[in-house]
């Protein structure tokens, strides 16, 4: 674990209920430079019931760089991984200046047999990505709320930077014709989400304090205890008064807080936390609704329905059946 202010997400990360694969390889040789379609047509492209998407590129071999909506330019190389939490469009390309296509044009369109294979440029030093998606409904990942930087590049520690060196090899030589797959299920999922989760790790511990969001509260004396607090017993009554007793400041201090920071008052962002367990507990378990909502703070079934109607747009029940026959896991 890298440093105590990432501990303070820690409830969250044990959370996360990820789906996703590897699902292209590419080969670039300088100059090269693509444009990546949008976060909705990425969603449709890879996964069309998912909510949400992380996408993420592995540097394997060589440099590159990254920017979203030819915003600031940030620059990966070999061992590097570059994530995007909201799946934006984004922009990549080499040292050497190039002509930006689209990459739809360099792929055949989908569905594909086998891993699709990228091999693109005019020639110069190649630079070898492995790239993979995750999609998710937790909310740290919510487009609207915005709780990461669009993009960031971490480096894997020395001890993480073996296993997805290791895995990542493993995954393409495994890379099996007319299968549909890149690799068996275990690896094709488990290893985005490891890595996901050990770059979230590195991340949130070595960047700067933001001025919103979650990186400031992560970072904020007031907001990571009380956030703490309502991550680890969201079944208490809580009030404003008690968590601003909990944290010592006093409850204007800490409404003020919640809204400069998190864009939300402490109550909200309560509701938020709740609803989100809510989600995993009916995906991830057989609990009636009603354990459910008991699990996660509500007085009454009824009360519940309402607010995961109100958030989702569907009861628990019929939430929870779609959710659990209409997700297909690539490999499955």
């Amino acid at each position: 674990m890298v440093g105590d202010e990432s501990a303070q997400l820690r409830p969250a990360l044990e959370r996360l209920r990820l789906g996703g694969a590897l699902f292209l390889r590419a080969e670039y040789t300088d100059g090269w430079a693509y444009e990546s379609p949008s976060a909705d047509g990425l969603i449709d492209l890879l996964q069309p019931d998912a909510e949400q998407m992380v996408l993420f590129h592995i540097v394997a071999h060589g440099t590159c760089w990254i920017e979203v909506d030819r915003g600031e330019r940030h620059w990966a190389t070999e061992g590097d991984v570059i994530v995007l939490p909201y799946a934006d469009r984004h922009q990549m390309g080499g040292k050497r200046n190039a002509a930006t296509v689209p990459i739809a044009s360099l792929l055949d369109p989908p569905p594909w047999d086998e891993l699709p294979e990228i091999r693109h440029g005019e020639g110069g030093p190649r630079t070898d990505i492995v790239c993979g998606y995750l999609h998710t409904a937790d909310p740290l990942f919510d487009r609207t709320m915005r709780a990461l930087p669009p993009v960031f590049v971490v480096r894997p520690s020395d001890v993480a930077s073996h296993w997805v060196k290791a895995s990542i090899e493993f995954a393409l030589e495994r890379a099996a014709p007319k299968t549909g797959r890149s690799v068996d299920h275990a690896v094709a999922t488990r290893l985005p989400e490891l890595l996901l989760i050990e770059v979230l790790h590195q991340h949130l511990a070595s960047a700067p304090a933001a001025d919103r969001g979650w990186l400031a509260a992560l970072h904020d004396p007031i907001l990571a205890p009380a956030m703490s607090l309502m991550h680890g017993h969201p079944e208490r009554k809580w009030t404003v008064s008690d968590l601003a007793g909990e944290v010592a400041v006093s409850r204007s201090v800490l409404d003020d807080r919640f809204r400069r920071i998190l864009g939300r008052s402490p109550m909200r962002y309560l509701t938020d936390w709740r609803l989100h367990m809510a989600r995993d507990l009916l995906a991830n378990t057989e609990m009636t609704v009603g354990a459910v909502a008991s699990d996660v703070g509500y007085d009454s079934q009824e009360a519940f329905s309402r607010a995961f109607k109100r958030a989702t747009g569907e009861a628990p029940s019929i939430w929870r059946v779609r959710r659990r026959t209409s997700i297909v896991y690539p490999g499955e």
